[in-house]
């Protein structure tokens, strides 16, 4: 977690404290305001702490609880702010896969360029319907959530349609173990190879693939995508971040052309591929 992030939810940790100690009838203790939210002890001392990051409904009660209802407003605005920053999965994906597709969908549309780097996944821009679906269902699984794969599918085949609208530009660095991970059954990923030829030398994509064999300047490391140097979505296991400050954009898009340093084009990255198909004949 990035410690500006840290330092402003313990920030507004201390915001929250604040309203207990003025309530106007007189200031509440932790253990009062636990019993009056019908919540645990440690719930309380969690988010005045900054250990814990409070939702919205969860503001709402607080603040009327501390019979201080105005506040709300205000300490909505700063929850959205710092929270805009860090997307945890667990709150992105409560309602399931299709509302965080339709968010990337929004900027996407917003952009003309756009920098991707995956290291052991396809580009979601250059996804098969089935190869999505998998992927998808995979991590739907594993954090236990909703299972709508066929929505999410939908709303990742809208995105796609930005490549075939004059003036974009979609710039893909990917690893070679991308294009071997078996996060689907083989005829799946042979066809997501064949979709990847397809677009090696079409005018809106430039697809490099840096092989196994490859020197690297930096090691391989979480995927990222770049829309139009504005703004950097990556991914770790708890969150997804959003960055949009000019040094980290500096940074991610140093660290994109670095990567791409080791990456082969046109008919070597036809190569890479044909290599990979190759290698699902014996698995």
């Amino acid at each position: 977690m990035s410690t500006d992030y840290q330092q402003a939810r313990e920030a507004f940790g201390i915001s929250l404290r604040e309203l207990r100690l003025r309530c106007p009838s007189g200031k509440l203790t932790g253990t009062q305001l636990a019993s009056a939210l019908s919540w645990p002890h440690s719930k309380i001392y969690k988010c005045e702490g900054g250990k814990q990051t409070i939702t919205e409904d969860d503001l709402r009660r607080w603040v009327d609880a501390c019979e201080q209802p105005d506040k709300f407003d205000g300490m909505q605005a700063r929850l959205r702010g710092f929270e805009s920053q860090i997307r945890s999965w667990r709150r992105q994906l409560s309602s399931g896969h299709s509302a965080v597709q339709d968010s990337w969908n929004v900027e996407v549309q917003r952009s003309r360029v756009l920098y991707a780097w995956e290291e052991s996944v396809v580009a979601g821009m250059l996804q098969t319907a089935d190869y999505a679906r998998h992927v998808f269902r995979r991590y739907a699984t594993f954090f236990g959530t909703t299972q709508d794969a066929e929505e999410a599918v939908r709303a990742r085949a809208r995105r796609q349609e930005w490549l075939y609208e004059s003036g974009h530009t979609l710039r893909v660095v990917m690893w070679e173990a991308a294009l071997r991970a078996l996060v689907c059954p083989p005829s799946v990923l042979d066809a997501q190879l064949d979709r990847l030829a397809s677009v090696v030398g079409m005018d809106s994509v430039e697809l490099g693939i840096i092989p196994f064999t490859a020197s690297l300047k930096l090691p391989t490391a979480n995927g990222f995508w770049v829309f139009d140097e504005r703004l950097v979505v990556t991914e770790d296991w708890h969150a997804e971040l959003w960055l949009d400050d000019a040094d980290n954009i500096a940074l991610y898009g140093r660290v994109w052309s670095t990567l791409r340093e080791s990456a082969v084009y046109g008919p070597d990255a036809h190569n890479v591929i044909n290599a990979a198909r190759r290698s699902l004949s014996s698995r």
